[in-house]
């Protein structure tokens, strides 16, 4: 478990920003302590300091994990945020939408969010900006990238495609061998 490179940490800090924008700065310095971002088996954690001190005596090939696993460099050095970040993402998110009843299902089976199922939107939402899907009991889902801003889903047809999808809370469930 290593701290992030400088390349990493940008990476790292440009895929968060477009989910809580200027809030990145609350994840670090929190009341209950301060946090950081490790690197480890091209993963990266967040992790508290003083869980950090306590892991220094634990071998590196013996770690499995360590704090919350925010996402995973891929081959090509990009950073892809992973499911396991939503319930940090959640409460900082700039940039919200909310689905209906009936397509709370079909999101998190992993299909995008179509203008049928869409139940409100954040204004002033930019297009290919970073969301957060919530059902309409504001439970956070998952996450995505707007298709289309607010004012073209105003007009849109119905079976047209506001919000990519990234990642949900059903990742659990079908990939939950593979998350760390």
């Amino acid at each position: 478990m290593r701290p992030l490179t400088e390349a990493e940490t940008r990476a790292v800090f440009e895929k968060l920003g477009r989910y809580i924008g200027e809030n990145i700065q609350l994840l670090v310095d929190r009341p209950d302590g301060t946090y950081c971002f490790r690197l480890h088996r091209d993963r990266v954690y967040y992790v508290s300091e003083k869980l950090l001190k306590g892991a220094v005596s634990i071998p590196r090939d013996s770690l499995v994990a360590l704090g919350t696993c925010f996402g995973k460099f891929t081959k090509t050095q990009k950073f892809r945020l992973s499911v396991t970040a939503l319930d940090f993402l959640a409460p900082y998110a700039k940039y919200k939408v909310w689905v209906k009843p009936g397509s709370e299902q079909s999101f998190l089976y992993g299909n995008h969010v179509l203008k049928s199922g869409l139940g409100r939107i954040t204004e002033n939402t930019a297009q290919y900006q970073g969301v957060v899907v919530y059902s309409m009991a504001d439970i956070p889902l998952g996450f995505g990238v707007a298709a289309k801003s607010t004012q073209d889903c105003r007009k849109v047809d119905p079976m047209a495609i506001v919000v990519f999808h990234q990642a949900d809370v059903g990742e659990y469930v079908r990939n939950e061998d593979t998350l760390t």
